[in-house]
C-alpha cells in the first residue's frame, strides 16, 4: 500500500522491489515470498488509509506467536523451572520494552511508515516499535509458516532469554556455595557436566555441583554458566535442608 505523501514523512514502498524492503528483509533475517505481507507489517495505523490496512491485525497475531515460541523455548531449555519461574522469564522476554529494543537495535525503525503527526520514525514510541516487531513475526508466519517464524524469534531473542534467565537467577549461587563449602566442609565445590543436548544453536547443558565425593542434584541451563549457577542453587538448598534436619 502506498501512503499518500501529504499524510506521511516515513518511507514509501513504491514497488515490491524497493531497496528499502530488501534492506528490511536482510535486517530481520527472512526473505519474503510475498513482499506485500512485509509491507503491511511496516504500516502503523497513523500512516494507513484505514486501520484495517495497518499492521494492527498482524500485531495481534504476532503477539500470540511470539509468546508460543518463547514459552516452548523456556519449557525445553529449563526443565527445572516451575510455572511461576517460566512465567516471570517469559513476561520479561516478550515485554514491549524488549521488543522495542530489538527493533531499534536492528534498525527497523528506518522502515516504519508513520503518519505525519507521529513525527520521525527514529523517535517512534516504544509501543509502536514493539508492535512492529510482533507484526513482522506474524508476517514471517503467514509467509513461510511456524518453523520460519520460530527461527527469526530465536535468532533475535535467544540472547534476551539467556540474559533474563541469568538475571532471574539473581544471587551468585556459585559464590555462596563456595563460601559455605569452605566454611562447613573445608573444600571447594567443583562442577560436573553430565549431559548436553540439542543442535549447536539450541544447546542446553546438565551440570551437577560436587563437594568431595558428594554430588548434588543436577540442573539444566542454556549455557554452562547458567547450569552451574542453578546446580549450585540445588546444592545450597540440599545443604540447608540437611542442616535443618540434623
Amino acid at each position: 500500500m502506498v501512503v499518500p505523501e501529504e499524510e506521511s514523512t516515513s518511507p514509501h514502498f513504491e514497488t515490491e522491489a524497493d531497496p528499502l524492503l530488501d534492506e528490511c528483509q536482510r535486517s530481520f533475517g527472512h526473505r519474503f515470498r510475498d513482499v506485500s505481507i512485509l509491507r503491511a507489517a511496516l504500516i502503523h495505523a497513523s500512516g494507513a488509509d484505514s486501520r484495517l490496512a495497518s499492521n494492527e491485525r498482524l500485531e495481534f497475531l504476532g503477539d500470540a506467536i511470539l509468546g508460543a515460541v518463547i514459552c516452548s523455548l523456556l519449557y525445553d531449555r529449563y526443565p527445572e523451572y516451575l510455572e511461576g519461574d517460566l512465567t516471570r522469564v517469559k513476561s520479561a522476554v516478550v515485554s514491549r520494552r524488549t521488543c522495542a529494543r530489538i527493533s531499534r537495535k536492528l534498525g527497523l525503525d528506518r522502515f516504519l511508515v508513520l503518519g505525519k503527526g507521529m513525527g520521525p520514525a527514529d523517535s517512534a514510541p516504544e509501543s509502536v516499535l514493539a508492535d512492529m516487531f510482533e507484526s513482522l513475526v506474524a508476517a514471517v508466519f503467514l509467509d513461510a509458516g511456524f518453523d520460519a517464524a520460530r527461527e527469526v524469534v530465536v535468532l533475535h531473542m535467544e540472547k534476551e532469554v539467556e540474559a533474563t534467565v541469568s538475571g532471574h537467577v539473581g544471587a551468585n549461587y556459585k559464590s555462596m556455595l563456595q563460601q559455605l563449602s569452605q566454611k562447613q566442609f573445608g573444600r571447594t565445590p567443583t562442577y560436573v557436566l553430565i549431559e548436553e543436548k540439542g543442535p549447536d544453536h539450541l544447546k542446553s547443558f546438565l551440570v551437577a555441583a560436587r563437594i568431595g565425593a558428594r554430588q548434588y542434584e543436577p540442573a539444566w541451563g542454556a549455557n554452562k554458566k547458567d547450569a552451574e549457577q542453578l546446580a549450585a542453587k540445588n546444592a545450597l538448598e540440599a545443604i540447608s535442608l540437611e542442616t535443618a534436619m540434623s
